[in-house]
């Protein structure tokens, strides 16, 4: 399960991010706490994408009040995802779509994204669904934003063929 800004902010409780989503679809703390401990006893897998973990930083940081708690329970976050620590994935999994070649053909898709304003973050969290989804998961991207979850990879999940 890739988890989006939107989702992140409101599961950290991040001041003035909850609830998210439209008025038909909100997502608030109960909701998403619900979704992500379902997910957990499951035994899913929860990615951090990079683009996601900018974003809620920047909000956390520009959030109202003692931002104290906050900046250090992200900062776990981000430590247990860069681990691998169960049930984050391991971040450097994601490392090849950061290098040159990555960074070039984001970009070079994001040209025709862009245009429709879908935001260069948003385009590198459909990488990451994709390079999950490419490596035969079952790929979810837990967000409120509907545009987002448009792009969101069809199982690629292979059936071996029977041999005659």
């Amino acid at each position: 399960m890739i988890i989006d800004t939107s989702i992140l902010c409101v599961w950290l409780r991040v001041p003035d991010m909850s609830p998210c989503g439209p008025q038909d679809n909100q997502w608030d703390y109960e909701r998403v706490n619900a979704k992500i401990e379902e997910e957990r006893q499951r035994g899913t897998l929860f990615v951090l994408p990079l683009a996601a973990i900018i974003e809620t930083g920047n909000h956390i940081t520009h959030a109202r009040g003692d931002i104290y708690t906050l900046v250090n329970e992200f900062a776990d976050f981000i430590i247990q995802s860069a681990d691998g620590t169960i049930p984050w994935a391991t971040f450097t999994a994601q490392s090849s779509l950061w290098n040159v070649d990555g960074i070039k053909s984001l970009a070079q898709r994001w040209r025709a994204t862009g245009i429709t304003r879908q935001s260069i973050g948003d385009a590198s969290i459909v990488d990451v669904a994709e390079y999950y989804a490419e490596a035969g998961n079952d790929v979810e991207i837990l967000t409120a934003d509907e545009g987002l979850r448009s792009y969101q990879p069809v199982s690629t999940i292979r059936v071996p063929r029977r041999r005659k």
